[in-house]
């Protein structure tokens, strides 16, 4: 369901000024009359205000934390019934080796197929070990999201090495692969995309001013 090109990530948490299902509603709308070919966000109350302003697919996510698990992007089967019910088309859930809350990795897949048939898979991994794993699975898409955010790849940058790792991933899983995670220029989303990666997310180059400020005065502050 997600075409080729660029996804935009649509999120605020709700320690962010941007945080409103309305503002995110919005940016997406900017989004998609620049040209996005889909969208990402957090939150079923997110999602189904999305949905009535953009009509191009969406990648829903529910971010919620638990307690003994670092896993916290669609972690069980409630986060995956909030998200069936806000109609998005795409499920991304965590797919790291990182101790879960509740379900297996496996489980929660089956159910989503059991529960929403006419619903993709996306896996967000980490490792080469996870990709494999979630092609196993039989994800429909697998995407790179959480490189550098476990503690096993905390360092590793997506960029590093003219994007080894994303093209490790390629060469190794049969699912489409997207690239998400520090893509944040127009020349990094051109070299993604040449080296063949059905889509590529974008998300905080775009749309978290407050994140992109920081960079700006960074520069001139050290």
């Amino acid at each position: 369901m997600l075409p080729k090109g660029l996804i935009v990530s649509c999120q605020a948490l709700p320690d962010e000024p941007l945080h409103s299902s309305f503002i995110m509603s919005k940016m997406a709308l900017a989004a998609y009359q620049a040209g996005a070919k889909g969208i990402r966000a957090n939150s079923k109350e997110d999602i189904i205000a999305i949905k009535k302003e953009v009509d191009i697919p969406v990648i829903g996510i529910v971010k919620r934390d638990y307690e003994g698990s670092n896993v916290f992007i669609t972690a069980t089967s409630q986060e995956v019934d909030e998200l069936i019910e806000s109609g998005c088309e795409v499920i991304a859930l965590d797919a790291t080796k990182q101790t879960r809350p509740k379900e297996s990795l496996e489980a929660l897949v089956d159910y989503i197929r059991t529960q929403a048939p006419d619903v993709e898979i996306m896996a967000d991994i980490s490792n080469l070990e996870e990709a494999v794993q979630a092609d196993k699975l039989g994800f429909d898409y697998i995407g790179t999201t959480l490189r550098g955010y476990t503690e096993y790849t905390k360092g590793h940058i997506l960029y590093e090495n003219d994007f080894q790792f994303l093209k490790d991933v390629m060469n190794l899983v049969e699912a489409k692969v997207v690239a998400e995670g520090n893509v944040i220029t127009p020349e990094m989303l051109k070299r993604v995309t040449d080296l063949g990666v059905h889509c590529t997310v974008v998300g905080g180059a775009i749309t978290r001013p407050l994140e992109i400020t920081k960079r700006f005065i960074k520069e001139i502050e050290g």
